[in-house]
């Protein structure tokens, strides 16, 4: 069953059902929904196209429109600015973010005539840039000065911004993942924005090109936009699913290599606004440009287990052998495994708290023999990360050769934290945290030197609050992280957008470990009697008698 438990669930839970929700804010004002036409993109979408300021308007009915009219983006809110002064139209910036709060969970005062507070409980905050978090708790006034003009009030003075309750966002907002590129040039990371659904292609485009990564990412991530050309129209037409984008005489300077990384940043950018390819342009000439080809990190969709002392793919009844390490890992009585994408080299935790290097040749390094460490996790680069769970400062990553690299500053703030993975792209690392009397999902971009070693983690992006204890945490995708926590008795599995929403489900009692496939619903889990599940609608056994389920950084490629 779906929970709602804390600010961050309860928005997943409300935009489950954003589409059919139609209802208006709760703050008066109608909004009907219409078919808008998209002047230079592709085929039309729908939009809320939001009500004007009635005649005669009372103060708070108009401070009840305007709010309402945060619906209609078009036009750069041209409707809400409808219920603005003359000069104050000047001033407002509603590109500026969006607080995003619960729907019912607003009130409506007048502390004087010409004077009206809004106050909302936020859920979460989305940037002028899009990037999106969780709000802290607490309820926030919004205050709002008027004056009446030609004999009509209008706002004179208001927060820059708009505010919508998380149902009309989920229909006027989208998620898009902006793709850079991790150093090495191989892989594409996402970083997931919300624009406003209309003219996506045009706001995807401009974020990408004259925009940068979110701070979060800093460093862990590379552009081939880096400010040696622009666009030379605002708006990217669209014609039959190719987007046309228009690029200053300067592009032509560039290397192929340089250009083949942005084409293949626009590309992957732009899938998600359902564009099927990307022509650049200078003036009206086509630049002759071939993407460039980056590597998957999808993994098997198979489950890796550990069972009966063989170590492989589950088909059915029978196990794939990964040859070298089953042998291996039931002399060591592994407890939690990850295995790199070549398949040559394993992560283990012991029952004995010891952490391992297994090698497929059955070559085994003792790296850590401290107690309570979290789980193992490998990077692309064979760095095997690790850190105390009583010590989140400690953060530790052990080179080929087992030489500890010391990671500065590790999660600080946190006071304990019970799993850490770093995602398949190895350019971040996730984290479940205890912070501030409760459990949270962080994630952190990881810096390295020319030579891959780690060197630092990023200030941490908080990506949700959980209502409960965090038991194991594992990756999907390149956005998308896993986890599983305990609330009370019961076992919950959340889902949740690295930068967005996440979903819940009530998970099978005792489980003890999660493993990603490659999409929303191919999560695996362990329990604590070796019952391996998998979700069909409902939680189904797969196989018993499973003593490891394992975690893949990849496949061989």
């Amino acid at each position: 069953m779906t929970l709602r438990r804390g600010l961050a669930t309860a928005v997943a839970v409300i935009l489950a059902f954003a589409l059919s929700a139609c209802a208006g804010l709760p703050v008066g004002g109608p909004v009907h929904v219409g078919k808008a036409i998209d002047e230079v993109e592709g085929p039309p979408d729908f939009s809320y196209v939001p009500d004007g300021p009635g005649r005669d308007a009372t103060p708070q009915q108009i401070v009840e429109g305007f709010i309402a009219a945060g619906s209609g983006p078009r036009g750069n809110w041209e409707v809400a600015q409808e219920f603005l002064t003359s000069s104050f139209k000047q001033k407002w910036q509603p590109q500026a973010g969006v607080t995003v709060y619960t729907p019912g969970e607003s009130s409506i005062s007048s502390p004087a005539d010409d004077e009206i507070v809004f106050t909302v409980q936020p859920v979460a905050n989305v940037d002028a840039t899009g990037s999106y978090q969780p709000a802290e708790a607490g309820r926030i006034p919004f205050t709002f000065s008027l004056e009446k003009e030609r004999g009509q009030w209008r706002i004179s003075q208001a927060p820059d911004g708009i505010v919508l309750d998380a149902n009309r966002f989920g229909s006027v907002f989208q998620s898009y993942d902006l793709s850079y590129f991790d150093p090495s040039w191989r892989v594409l990371i996402p970083d997931v924005r919300w624009f406003p659904s209309t003219n996506p292609a045009t706001r995807i485009t401009a974020a990408l090109v004259s925009g940068t990564q979110s701070p979060w990412l800093g460093e862990s991530v590379r552009s081939a936009f880096t400010g040696e050309v622009t666009l030379t129209q605002p708006s990217v037409p669209v014609e039959s699913g190719i987007a046309q984008i228009s690029f200053d005489p300067s592009i032509r300077d560039l290397s192929r290599e340089t250009l083949a990384r942005m084409k293949a940043q626009l590309d992957a950018s732009l899938a998600g606004a359902g564009i099927l390819d990307v022509q650049m342009l200078v003036g009206d000439e086509p630049l002759d440009v071939t993407a460039r080809t980056t590597r998957s990190t999808a993994v098997d969709t198979r489950p890796l287990v550990l069972k009966n002392g063989t170590f492989g793919f589950l088909s059915g009844s029978d196990i794939d052998q990964v040859v070298g390490f089953g042998e291996a890992f039931s002399e060591v009585e592994a407890e939690a495994v990850e295995t790199d994408a070549a398949r040559t080299t394993a992560a283990v935790r012991t029952r004995s708290g010891a952490i391992l290097r297994v090698d497929s040749d059955g070559t085994r390094t003792e790296l850590d023999t401290r107690p309570g460490m979290t789980a193992p996790s490998i990077d692309p680069y064979g760095y095997i990360w690790t850190v105390p769970g009583d010590q989140p400062t400690e953060v530790v990553a052990y080179g080929r050769d087992g030489s500890a690299q010391k990671i500065p500053a590790g999660w600080v703030g946190a006071a304990g934290v019970t799993a850490m993975r770093v995602s398949r792209d190895g350019a971040r690392v996730a984290a479940l945290v205890r912070a501030g009397g409760r459990w949270s999902v962080w994630v952190a971009g990881i810096i390295r030197d020319k030579d891959g070693a780690p060197t630092s983690i990023g200030d941490p992006l908080v990506v949700a609050n959980i209502g409960g204890r965090g038991i194991d945490l594992t990756w999907i995708d390149g956005s998308t992280v896993a986890l599983v926590f305990a609330d009370g008795q019961q076992r919950v599995v959340r889902e949740q957008t690295v930068g967005g929403l996440g979903t819940e489900v009530r998970a099978p009692d005792g489980v003890v470990a999660i493993a990603g496939g490659n999409q929303s619903g191919s999560v695996r889990l362990l329990t604590k009697d070796g019952s391996l599940y998998v979700q069909r609608g409902s939680w189904q056994v797969l196989a018993a008698d499973v003593s490891v389920l394992a975690v893949q950084q990849g496949q061989p490629g």
